[in-house]
Order: structure tokens, then sequence, then C-alpha cells
């Protein structure tokens, strides 16, 4: 077996976990070579597989995780995983029919590279406003082009700090190797992002692993052979929700980069933060336009992690 495919999900879209199941089921990679472990994150109803078993792939199987969060129920795909590659597919993700069989060659034709990602892009149910699009990378949807980009450690060409590579996989069709990922896996909990949690906003659980997969001394890289659909309900470009949204990836970035002795930014003092998001707010200007609004609130979550840091 070369693959196991991980999809975390907590109380399912089911119209849209049936097109990632569909999705899977048209794979080229004939199923004798993966495995897909559908991991039910704390979800009431349980999941319940005979719902879908008619358009699911034949390989399929339940887990369970009771803790809610979206790195536990990664942690429980991880152990019941049963191949050396893991790809990580969201519950509103379809990828290519031949995405797992490219995931195969590319990572037989990069020996060096730990995790890989590719073009995640998205499919609107509704056309939202051309605005929406500057967030895209907000929703985990992106196109860096046609360019295979292969990262050169963390601190290229001799730099001092660590720099996160901007071409890192995502969490949306995330590929690595488990020996690549068993460092984050082995490493201790407290402290460590949560990301996702029901309705809570968090973020960074993707860098995490990435930073901790670098800092094992491999590399990461993007390769754009490899291309998923991301199903964007019209609630998730909403203004409101982009600025949540927004405000807790920022805040989130922070707190991992720090923790991974990676951020360019240093600590600032909790008293000061209501004066810099003040400053912020006459120099994004939100009340005059949802983009600026979402902006700002980006800006909120940046003062907010830095106010947590250490000093």
């Amino acid at each position: 077996m070369d693959i196991s495919v991980v999809i975390p999900t907590h109380r399912p879209d089911r119209t849209h976990l049936r097109r990632t199941l569909a999705g899977l089921r048209a794979q080229t990679l004939a199923p004798s070579r993966w495995e897909t472990v559908l991991v039910d994150n704390a979800s009431a109803p349980p999941v319940d597989l005979s719902a879908v078993q008619d358009i699911a792939p034949e390989n399929i199987r339940v887990s369970r995780e009771p803790a809610l969060g979206l790195t536990a129920a990664r942690r429980r795909g991880f152990e019941e995983a049963r191949a050396e590659i893991v790809v990580m597919v969201d519950d509103d993700n379809v990828l290519a029919p031949d995405y797992l069989a490219a995931v195969v060659g590319l990572f037989a034709a990069h020996p060096r590279i730990g995790a890989l990602g590719g073009r995640s892009l998205p499919e609107f149910e509704t056309v939202p406003p051309a605005w929406v699009r500057e967030f895209d990378g907000l929703v985990a949807c992106r196109d860096l082009g046609m360019a295979v980009k292969i990262s050169s450690g963390l601190r290229p060409h001799g730099e001092e700090r660590k720099i996160y590579p901007a071409f890192a996989p995502i969490g949306a069709g995330m590929a690595l190797r488990r020996e690549a990922v068993q460092p984050w896996l082995d490493a201790p909990r407290d402290g460590r992002p949560t990301d996702r949690r029901g309705a809570d906003l968090t973020s960074g659980g993707d860098n995490d692993i990435v930073l901790a997969i670098m800092e094992s001394g491999w590399e990461v890289g993007y390769f754009p052979a490899l291309s998923l659909i991301h199903l964007i309900p019209t609630a998730r470009v909403q203004a409101d929700y982009l600025a949540r949204l927004n405000r807790g990836i920022a805040r989130s970035w922070v707190q991992v980069l720090a923790r991974h002795d990676a951020c360019p930014w240093g600590p600032i003092a909790a008293p000061t933060v209501p004066l810099r998001k003040l400053k912020a707010w006459f120099a994004h200007r939100p009340w005059s336009h949802p983009a600026a609004r979402i902006r700002w609130q980006g800006a909120c979550g940046h003062f907010e992690g830095l106010a947590a840091l250490p000093r």
C-alpha cells in the first residue's frame, strides 16, 4: 500500500462530503495501492458511512476521535494510517483524478522532500464580489502558477533567521512522508497549535507541521501537477466571517512562528495593543469597504499575537 488518505470531518456537509468521496473513487491509482481513513471528529450524530457508501471508495473505513479539534483528528488519522505516505484531504476537497498517482511519482523523484502540495482552486456556491478573491488564502485556496517550487532549508542563502517558505504546502491536499512527519507526531502537545475546533477560528496546525518537518532536515515543495477543487459555501465568503477568520489566522501565525524561533517580529506590551489597533483603524479605514475591515481585523490579530509572546 502506497498511500493513506486521511479525511478529518466534524459534522460534515453531506453534499460536500459525497463529492470529496466521489473524487477519491475516481482516482486512477489502483484501489489496492491506497486506503481512505475517514476520521469522525466528535460529530453529533456520528457520521454514518452507510449514507455515503454508494459513492465512497471501496477501501474506506471510519475512525472516531472524541477530542474536538483538527489537530487531534489529524493525529488520529496518522495513528490509523497504514501506508508510508499520508495525504490530508479536507471534507470539502475534490482531488483531480490523477492526484494520488502524481503524489507517488513526485515522492519517488524527490527523496529529500518530506511534504508537498499543489493548487487548491475554489468552486464557489455563489459567485462572490470581486474583492473577495483578495482573501483566497484565508479559505485555503491558491494557485501559485505552473512553476515547481522547492525549498532550500529554513535559512536559505545564509539567512540568519528561519524563513517560512511562502509556497509551503497548505493542509488541503498536503502529502507527507511518515518518516518526515514523525518528529511532529512525537513532540509534546503542550502549547502547540490546536488548529480549528468547531466554530473556533484558530489556525496554524499546517504551519506547525511544515516547520517541524523542515527543522528535521526535510524540504517541502509546490507542484502544480497536483490540483484539487475546494468547495466554498456562501457563508465562508461573507465579510463578517472573513474578518473573524483573518483575525484568528493572524494571531495564530505569530504564535506558531515564535514557537519555532522563526518570528520576524518582537513581542509587544499588552497595554499598547488598544492604541496600535486605533492607529490601524485609521490606516486601514475599515468603515470604507468590507475588504478594508477584513485587513484591519488581520492587523488586530497580529497585535494580539505579538502581545501574547513571552517578553
